[in-house]
């Protein structure tokens, strides 16, 4: 779990034990902001369930009755129409984080004429990401734009890690990224870089694995998809919207 979840479940805890009673959303966000000022809330509004608000912390979703008094910690389903509601909302959530994060913090490589984007979170030294890599001009070819995010999965200091703000501060950032991942050396550089704040953004997604491939809706593919699948599953969330 993340860590600021944990925070804010952990602390959420104590909060329900004062037994106050909250009637509307704005309470509600003001009693857990005073209760637990290191956690950011970004919104809180009414869920599909009476009784019960949708509370968004971070890139994670809570429930929270509106006494105050309890915590969900879970997935809302509906069950009629085979819909995970919870995730559906965490896509949105998702859309919105990367965008804030915008393509000048990213490594972006652009097909002549665009039909998709994706953001990839990647390391330079995990065997699918490299092969992935490897298939670009397959990518590109099919009209995929990809956003690189670092993901270095050892950890800040790790050789991953250093590679990753090696190539961030590299003249031609493309060009570089490309050769670390045909394991050539690098001249080792720093300098000013986001790559703490994507692997900040990867923990609050939960990111388990490299490369995790996200939609442009938020929708998330963990692990490596050929060209080919990954046009097919582009194709079938545009029929869904």
């Amino acid at each position: 779990m993340k860590k600021c979840s944990k925070v804010f479940v952990q602390s959420f805890i104590t909060l329900s034990f004062f037994g106050a009673v909250y009637a509307d959303e704005a309470a509600v966000k003001n009693a857990i902001v005073k209760s637990i000022p290191s956690v950011k809330v970004e919104s809180i509004k009414p869920a599909v369930i009476k009784g019960l608000f949708e509370v968004v912390v971070g890139t994670a979703i809570y429930y929270v009755s509106d006494d105050g008094k309890y915590l969900i910690q879970g997935r809302l389903v509906d069950i009629a129409a085979h819909k995970d509601l919870t995730e559906e909302k965490l896509n949105g959530v998702r859309k919105l984080a990367i965008e804030k994060i915008g393509q000048a913090n990213m490594i972006v490589f652009k097909p002549k004429i665009a039909k998709y984007t994706v953001t990839i979170f990647t390391d330079i030294d995990c065997g699918y990401c490299r092969k992935l890599h490897s298939e670009l001009d397959q990518y590109l070819a099919q009209g995929i734009t990809i956003q690189y995010l670092f993901y270095p999965r050892a950890g800040k200091g790790s050789d991953s890690y250093n590679k990753a703000v090696s190539v961030w501060c590299a003249e031609d950032r493309n060009a570089a990224l490309t050769a670390a991942k045909k394991d050539q050396k690098l001249p080792e550089k720093t300098c000013e870089n986001p790559v703490d704040k994507h692997m900040q953004i990867a923990n609050e997604f939960d990111v388990k694995g490299t490369p995790m491939i996200i939609l442009e809706n938020g929708t998330v593919y963990p692990g490596y998809l050929p060209a080919k699948q990954l046009v097919e599953a582009l194709e079938n969330e545009n029929k869904i919207k």
